[in-house]
This record gives C-alpha cells, sequence and structure tokens, in this order.
C-alpha cells in the first residue's frame, strides 16, 4: 500500500502508442473512405477494434493496480486532474464541430446569398439557390446526393433526448446509492443507465436507416449533410464508448471494487456521461430544433 505522501510514479506502458495508432486508422480510414479508397473504410474498421482492445486493455491494467492497492490520494488527485482535462479536450472537439455548424448556418449560407456588402452581393450561385437553412440544395446533382428531407427533432431525436436524459439521472441514482454503500441499488442504476444508451444506439442507427433510404440524407448532401453526420456521428461513437465503460464500471461493482471512500472510477466514467448529455442536448438543440 502506497503511503499518502510517496509520489506514485506507474511502469511504462504500451497502451498510449495503441491507442494512437487506433485512433490514426479511425481517422486516416474515415478520411480515405470518403474519397472513396476501397480500404479506408477497413482500415476505419481496424482502427476502431483496435481503441475498443486499448480500452479494455487498458482499464483492466489499471483496475489490477487499484485492487493492489499501491494507488494513493495522490494518484486520485493525478485521477482527476487528467479525467477532468479530458472531457475540456472532448469540449474543444465538439465546440469545433458546433463552430463549423454555426459558420455554415449564421454567416457562410446568408454571404452567399448576397447579404452584407461582400464579393457575393447580387450574383447567384446556381439556378434557384436560396439561402435558407438546412441549405439541402446542391449545385451538382451528379456528384452530390439532394436529400428529400431532413430527421425532425419530434421524431427519434426527441425519444433520444428523453433516453439520455433519463441516463443520467439513473447514474445519479447509482452514484447516490455507492456513497450510502447499497449495492443493489447501483448494480440496478448502471443496469438500467446502459440500457437506455444501448436504447439510444438503437434508435440512432434507425434513424441512420431512414435518412439514407428514405430520406436520399447523406454525408455528400452538401454542407448540411456533413454536419449533420459529423455532429451526431461523433456523438454516437462517445455514447459508444460510455456505454462500454459503464459496462466495465457494472462488472467492477459486482466484484465488489468500489465502496464510498474510494470509488474514482465509477466517478470518472459518470463525469463522461454526463458531457455526453450535455453534448447531444446541444446537437438537439442546434442540429434537430432550430
Amino acid at each position: 500500500m502506497q503511503s499518502n505522501n510517496q509520489y506514485f510514479v506507474p511502469h511504462g506502458s504500451y497502451w498510449p502508442i495503441v491507442g494512437s495508432v487506433g485512433m490514426a486508422s479511425l481517422l486516416g480510414g474515415f478520411a480515405s473512405s470518403l474519397h472513396g479508397n476501397v480500404l479506408g473504410t477497413g482500415l476505419m474498421v481496424l482502427g476502431l477494434v483496435i481503441i475498443i482492445f486499448m480500452v479494455f486493455g487498458w482499464m483492466g491494467q489499471v483496475v489490477l493496480e487499484s485492487e493492489s492497492g499501491i494507488y494513493n490520494k495522490q494518484v486520485d488527485r493525478s485521477f482527476r486532474m487528467g479525467m477532468g482535462w479530458f472531457i475540456f479536450s472532448e469540449v474543444m472537439f465538439f465546440a469545433a464541430f458546433f463552430g463549423a455548424l454555426w459558420y455554415a448556418r449564421n454567416l457562410a449560407v446568408p454571404w452567399l446569398g448576397g447579404e452584407g456588402n461582400n464579393f457575393f452581393t447580387g450574383q447567384v450561385l446556381w439556378p434557384d439557390f436560396k439561402a435558407v437553412w438546412p441549405l439541402i440544395q446542391v449545385p451538382d446533382v451528379s456528384k452530390y446526393t439532394v436529400p428529400k428531407g431532413i430527421i425532425h427533432a419530434w421524431e427519434i431525436p426527441a425519444i433520444n433526448t428523453l433516453a439520455l436524459l433519463t441516463s443520467g439521472a439513473t447514474l445519479t441514482w447509482a452514484h447516490w446509492a455507492l456513497l450510502n454503500n447499497k449495492r443493489n441499488q447501483i448494480i440496478a442504476g448502471l443496469i438500467a443507465t446502459i440500457v437506455l444508451g444501448v436504447i439510444f444506439l438503437a434508435l440512432q442507427v434507425a434513424e441512420y436507416g431512414e435518412a439514407y433510404q428514405h430520406l436520399d440524407l447523406k454525408l455528400t448532401s452538401g454542407i448540411y449533410g456533413s454536419t449533420f453526420f459529423m455532429l451526431t456521428g461523433f456523438h454516437g461513437l462517445h455514447v459508444t464508448l460510455g456505454t462500454i465503460m459503464l459496462i466495465v464500471i457494472l462488472m467492477r461493482v459486482i466484484r465488489g471494487h468500489f465502496n464510498p471512500e474510494n470509488h474514482f472510477g465509477f466517478e470518472g466514467v459518470a463525469w463522461y456521461w454526463h458531457f455526453v448529455d450535455v453534448v447531444w442536448l446541444g446537437l438537439f438543440i442546434f442540429v434537430y430544433w432550430l
């Protein structure tokens, strides 16, 4: 057991390298697939598999270290600071995409329509162009997909909003139970949260199927299609990772790994899940509703 006054120095780990390879493969494969590279999709899937492997492997190593009693209060503070900075980086990640949506919707489209004193004033980009959002018109139908419609906020997105908000409540309920050492309630709360996360993902898959098969809304559907799928797709990826982490935490709770005084693993995942909830509220308002 480490003394609280002793600085903990972890052993060298190859997991950051594995995670970096997975991220590079995922993003590189995704970018290649957008340009029609036949190997892009396979590389993207391989990157996702590597990331999932890294998450389970790295978590497993941290769990073993935690249960062996080598962590102390200094390590707990370091974990909290690290998780805080990680969530901050995720905030900046999504801020970039929300910023792109805001720029396209509130600046670029009005400018292209001739608003203000700018280069495009009085010019027509293509016949019947209208500077309105969502911009689902495209100039070259031979290259892009013209969507027949958009996803409406008060259909699947509203149900998903209710599911995620409820999952935040069930996770908070489980956290309260952990602080009061009520093991059965912790397990029930975590199971409910995981089920709601899976429901969210299943409904998002159904939504994507509707968009592609019936609305012809795709990544190639102009600026609206690209911003819609980039924002909702990356959020869905975060929900997937969050659900995996919740499953790991549930397994640890069943094995009795946490107590009211020592449970940062639970808290860190709870922080992440609440962050995902907040991002979805922004998506629902600015992508689907307004």
